[in-house]
């Protein structure tokens, strides 16, 4: 991919095309677009001329590779199967621009101009709303469903996708931003200093803890990626989005769902880990790996905002990573999380 396609990935990504896509695809639409909020790939609602509604996602150029994404897409389908509730893609056709596998019928390759192509998925709009995390039966049910998530997670591994560890989301990530230029040697040095320090510290916390048992994942389970549906046989929680799917422990999937007040944490986390061990055992020394977790998340987030810099749409979106006080900020949080690990 060029640079100047890698500053703006998108920019050949306008509606003629994504109509163009979904028409070759076999969901022809009334010519209705709603663009819908994300970050990393570009997505879109999109009512068909028969009255459905579906949502197109055009992944990211250079993010995934094809196995990548097949194996998302398997486990999608895998999850569907086993009746989990999650939005899996849809079998798209082969059409005059487009290009789909016989073998993964759900991934196609729409030709914009010769040798520029986008990747695409379809699925179907489910409709929902912010789940309320303040409720302990709303846990408990979230926590039934990840139980059964991870059930299917556990029968095989992933080949291609990422595991979640302290090098990939960790100190890779920090190498990255440091040999880019984000990061100043004597400007930040404190954070520098202290993403080191904190990094030794996860590597610590996991080698105290022993080895946790790594599955597959929705990777990045957040109370976004929840919707609750109110009526209808599927009433009750969904996930959506397994863009992050990834190896790594069960209790990964279960800590970006507790509250940021820390005196509300062990309530929220008792109720949702009694609705997990309705369907699955549960090694309760993946609790103290929540601390390290944030700790890598923290440092894979600064670098995906880094790597993402130059796509016009983050500097909108995120202002404050240009500031003078970001590293600042960033360092006085890793030193409290330092902190939080060493007390484990």
């Amino acid at each position: 991919m060029s640079a100047s396609a890698a500053d703006a990935p998108y920019a050949a990504l306008d509606p003629i095309t994504v109509l163009g896509a979904l028409q070759d695809a076999g969901f022809p639409c009334d010519g209705r677009l709603l663009q819908l909020n994300s970050y990393e790939n570009r997505v879109y609602q999109a009512p068909l001329d028969d009255g459905r509604v579906v949502v197109a996602k055009f992944y990211r150029p250079g993010r995934w590779s094809d196995a990548q994404i097949a194996e998302e897409h398997r486990f999608a389908l895998e999850l569907a199967e086993a009746e989990v509730p999650v939005v899996p893609p849809l079998p798209l056709q082969p059409g005059p621009a487009l290009e789909v596998d016989a073998a993964l019928p759900t991934l196609g390759h729409y030709e914009v101009t010769p040798g520029q192509r986008f990747r695409f998925a379809v699925s179907e709009r489910w409709a929902g709303r912010a789940p309320e995390l303040e409720r302990p039966d709303t846990l408990a049910w979230i926590g039934r469903l990840l139980a059964r998530l991870h059930g299917v997670g556990r029968r095989e591994r992933f080949a291609h996708r990422r595991t979640l560890d302290v090098a990939t989301f960790g100190r890779q990530p920090r190498q990255r931003l440091i040999d880019a230029g984000f990061v100043d040697p004597e400007i930040d040095r404190g954070w520098i200093a202290a993403s080191d320090a904190a990094l030794d510290e996860v590597e610590r916390a996991f080698e105290r803890h022993g080895a946790p048992a790594l599955i597959r994942l929705h990777g990045d389970c957040h109370a976004g990626n929840v919707l609750w549906r109110d009526e209808g046989a599927g009433a009750g929680p969904h996930f959506v989005d397994l863009d992050d799917c990834c190896m790594g422990p069960a209790i990964q999937d279960l800590w970006m769902l507790l509250p940021g007040e820390r005196g509300a944490v062990e309530a929220a986390l008792y109720h949702l880990l009694d609705g997990y061990r309705d369907f699955m055992d549960f090694d309760d020394r993946e609790l103290l790996l929540i601390e390290p977790l944030r700790t890598l998340r923290m440092v894979h987030h600064s670098a995906w905002l880094a790597e993402r810099w130059r796509d016009p749409a983050f500097p909108i979106a995120f202002p404050w990573f240009s500031s003078p006080s970001y590293w600042s900020q960033q360092t006085t949080e890793l030193r409290e999380q330092l902190e939080r690990m060493r007390d484990l």
